[in-house]
């Protein structure tokens, strides 16, 4: 699979070099033995994609990196990017039982990098589970984590998938929009063509974007699996918002992570305090902005993001403006920015500005990153699909909708959570599928 739309940029290595380095064979072993291998597993239980935490630790203790890498594909195929991305500090680290102990837990992430890194280095390939061929094909609409996830899954059984994807690459958010220092593009499409390898086929540059689409497609595959995550980026909804200085978060981190944005200058707000606005505003300070403002309407306490992210944060040098919000963006002849903002406050549960607190940031770049819109459009052209709140309705267990031909899963079921929350929604549905084929065939 071509890398071609990638950097090969050494400067940019350098400014987003990785947060963690990768444990040595020696550390890794060690860290290996601290693990109890608690008979009752509760990492195992706090993982969404129940990798056999214990099970793989040991294997690493024992010197058997395969057997440890492959413990960890057979139950989430994307264990390589989760080892990076996920916030284990909530999940398995989290709910490791050193922790009870007031001990420093089982570095669970790290030693799952290790094993997936021996795993890359071996040129070791996953094998499939079944030689047999099932007769089931199904498209995969998107080419996040979930659709990836569903469709491994699938061909690993011997069914047939393809991933259909409008951008160039496959991998959604993980080659996209997760920051660099926490997973590589390149990494990212590594993955995805360990996936290619099993026999998932992948149609890049196509859009699925009107009912006779999918009408095409219901003739063609047996199931379609929705994996589209979520639309675009909120707008702020103030004059101004379409300036030529303002550039959404995901924009901004698709930006450097393709290469067309390789430095940075003056200063940049980012407007909003989750996850993906720490991203982006850390984007900013490795890329040069000499200032970094995130701007935020509520205060320090109610902020999205985790808090191991908003530390990060302060130490990359980004400063927190708590309860501000954004009302006009005016710009200059020479295009410079003032983004005019007022002091709010909470009364009755409502936000109020409060009179007399107004103040203006000359800027150079403003980042809107409140969240994504609820991807709608398409699904209102489907039936039999029940939205809620924006989100595709699907039976838990299942991931299927109302409509028998569709499953989904990802960010456009959950709302946007984390890629390994993707991962067990994808491999759910899949499992799903090939129980009705199998159960039709009995």
């Amino acid at each position: 699979m071509s890398t071609a739309a990638l950097p090969d940029d050494e400067q940019l290595r350098a400014r987003f070099g990785e947060l963690k380095p990768p444990l040595m064979a020696q550390a890794a072993v060690i860290e290996a033995d601290r693990c109890l291998n608690c008979f009752d597993a509760p990492c195992t239980a706090a993982c969404p994609t129940h990798i056999d935490v214990p099970g793989f630790i040991k294997r690493i203790a024992s010197g058997n990196l395969r057997g440890s890498a492959m413990r960890i594909l057979d139950a989430n195929i994307l264990g390589a990017s989760c080892a990076r991305v996920c916030p284990v500090d909530v999940l398995c680290e989290g709910a490791c039982v050193m922790v009870r102990q007031n001990r420093k837990p089982i570095q669970i992430a790290l030693l799952q990098r290790h094993a997936m890194d021996a795993f890359w280095a071996s040129g070791e390939r996953v094998p499939a589970v079944a030689q047999r061929s099932v007769k089931l094909r199904a498209a995969c609409i998107g080419s996040g984590p979930a659709s990836l996830a569903c469709a491994a899954e699938l061909c690993r059984k011997g069914a047939q998938a393809t991933v259909i994807e409008r951008r160039e690459l496959p991998g959604g958010l993980n080659t996209y929009g997760v920051a660099e220092y926490k997973l590589k593009a390149t990494d990212s499409v590594r993955e995805v063509e360990m996936i290619r390898q099993l026999g998932v086929k992948f149609r890049c540059g196509i859009e699925v974007d009107s009912a006779a689409a999918l009408e095409a497609l219901e003739a063609e595959f047996d199931f379609i699996f929705l994996g589209l995550g979520l639309g675009a980026m909120q707008r702020l909804n103030i004059p101004g918002e379409y300036a030529e200085g303002v550039m959404n978060a995901l924009e901004l981190i698709a930006a450097y992570k393709t290469g067309h944005l390789r430095e940075m200058h003056g200063t940049v707000v980012v407007v909003g305090a989750g996850n993906t606005a720490i991203d982006a505003a850390n984007a900013a300070r490795r890329l040069g902005a000499q200032t970094v403002y995130m701007l935020y309407r509520r205060s320090e306490s109610e902020m999205s993001a985790f808090e191991f992210e908003y530390e990060h944060a302060k130490q990359e040098g980004v400063q927190f403006l708590w309860n501000r919000m954004p009302v006009a963006i005016r710009e200059e002849a020479h295009g410079r920015l003032h983004l005019d903002t007022v002091q709010v406050r909470q009364v009755d549960g409502r936000l109020e500005q409060i009179p007399d607190s107004q103040a203006d940031i000359a800027c150079d770049l403003v980042v809107p990153a409140i969240g994504q819109s609820p991807l709608t459009e398409l699904l209102q052209e489907l039936r039999n699909i029940e939205m809620r709140d924006g989100r595709i309705v699907v039976d838990r267990a299942t991931g299927q909708t109302g409509n028998a031909k569709y499953f989904a899963g990802g960010d456009c079921v959950n709302g946007g959570r984390e890629v390994v929350d993707a991962v067990a929604g994808g491999k759910r549905a899949a499992i799903a599928m090939l129980k009705r084929v199998e159960v039709a065939h009995a």
